[in-house]
């Protein structure tokens, strides 16, 4: 899946690049390290054997290298045209992963705001291009989401039905995300134009929108698809510049959603203006110029926490939301909906914590397309790195996203997997590391 970072506050900017590429676990890091502090251990890898739920693990672990976004909130526009009230987002996107794009350090480095928002993107299907990198920007409205709506071809053309003329138009690329973006919006202006996106809204019309949103998703797929779907993954977040309204949900009895967190507190440990250290190693910060408890009201939602201690993190409770009004004061209320549209996982609901997971069928003759394996290369990282070097483990990667269908290339991945059955036997019974999530 992808992560994402969101911080805003009424009073406090902060320097982009103190949040998003210093720390040790910015989310410039996150393409490939990740960090889930009350989900699963840190720093001690023969642990992960034991987690308590290996499939939350997967969801959290596919490389990050799809892509980059930010957005973040400026007033330079409103100090030139009247009709402009208040800040509006700034937008930047590439393709390259954040530690290669010279152009998104520079601006980080140079760039403080109120309000950021940063995506990096694991793609589920659809193409890696710039339109198709979070966020989404709707008028003074910014939109991101990590997950997946499941089965999302199949309910495409019943998703842009419900949409506003203008919300359809705004629709740049091919994935999920930017039309669940798209819903939103119609949802949240009940139809309007591009005008009704400058106006702000109550933060109860946008968990009124956004739940509206999730429940009309499930409603299509069970419409469509009834007992055949399978569950979504919508850690959706949106802001106006002002207000935050972030989400942390699958439906599904008993699976937990994608890693979502939040902190009031960590923002004054990763400004550089204070004193901190966001990597937990005790080294003291020579450029701080006031005191902690000068630091504004803040609030940072990210999919894995930026800072290393973890009495700073408070982990999202599945199926709620998380609000943060204009005066910066959090409230975290339950996603309603009902139950009946929770979905089965028919690849996974056979899964017991002791034992693994099975991919129905068990022989590799029935096993999903090998490009699965691509898909799931950051979890088989983890398990791989005493058995291979990274430039062995990054040509697997290449040769399975290039070459999906070429039977050599196919024999050739037979040929691996045999080599590194052994190291994943504990993680993935056979077969189980193609399936697809």
């Amino acid at each position: 899946m992808c992560r994402w970072f969101a911080y805003i506050s009424p009073t406090e900017p902060c320097l982009l690049s103190d949040v998003l590429i210093s720390p040790a676990n910015s989310i410039s890091k996150q393409c490939s390290e990740h960090y889930l502090p009350q989900l699963l251990p840190h720093n001690e890898e023969k642990d992960l054997d034991d987690a308590p739920d290996e499939l939350m693990r997967m969801r959290n672990s596919l490389l990050n290298m799809d892509g980059l976004g930010i957005a973040w909130y400026t007033g330079a526009t409103s100090s030139y045209l009247k009709h402009i009230d208040g800040p509006r987002p700034a937008l930047y996107k590439s393709q390259s992963p954040p530690i290669n794009d010279f152009n998104f350090k520079s601006l980080c480095h140079n760039t403080e705001s109120k309000c950021i928002f940063a995506h990096i993107r694991a793609t589920s299907g659809s193409v890696v291009t710039q339109v198709n990198s979070h966020p989404f920007v709707f008028g003074r409205h910014v939109f991101m989401h990590n997950g997946v709506i499941s089965n999302f071809s199949n309910i495409r053309r019943d998703m842009t039905d419900e949409l506003s003329f203008d919300a359809y138009c705004n629709i740049l690329g091919s994935t999920d995300s930017e039309h669940a973006a798209a819903l939103y919006m119609t949802n949240l202006t009940d139809g309007g134009d591009k005008a009704s996106w400058e106006k702000a809204y109550p933060l109860k019309k946008m968990l009124e929108a956004m739940q509206k949103t999730v429940i009309r998703i499930l409603e299509l797929q069970h419409a469509k698809l009834g007992d055949a779907n399978t569950p979504n993954s919508l850690n959706f977040c949106t802001t106006d510049g002002s207000r935050l309204l972030a989400i942390r949900f699958r439906n599904h009895a008993t699976q937990q959603p994608p890693s979502l967190y939040w902190s009031e507190f960590a923002g004054r440990t990763l400004n550089t203006k204070f004193p901190g250290d966001p990597d937990g190693k005790g080294v003291e910060n020579t450029e701080a110029t006031m005191e902690a408890e000068r630091m504004g009201k803040h609030t940072i939602i990210a999919s894995e926490p930026t800072t290393y201690d973890e009495k700073e993190w408070h982990l999202i409770n599945a199926n709620c939301a998380l609000m943060v009004g204009e005066d910066g004061v959090e409230h975290e209320v339950k996603i309603e909906y009902d139950q009946k549209l929770n979905a089965k996982d028919p690849k996974f609901d056979i899964y017991t914590p002791h034992r693994g997971l099975e991919w129905e069928g068990g022989s590799r003759n029935s096993m999903p397309p090998l490009y699965a394996i691509h898909d799931q290369l950051g979890t088989l990282m983890l398990r791989l790195r005493e058995e291979f070097d990274w430039g062995q483990v990054f040509g697997v990667a290449f040769f399975f996203a290039v070459f999906p269908e070429d039977a050599a290339m196919e024999e050739a991945a037979f040929g691996v997997v045999a080599v590194v059955e052994d190291s994943v036997a504990a993680f993935c019974p056979e077969g189980a590391l193609y399936a697809l999530f």
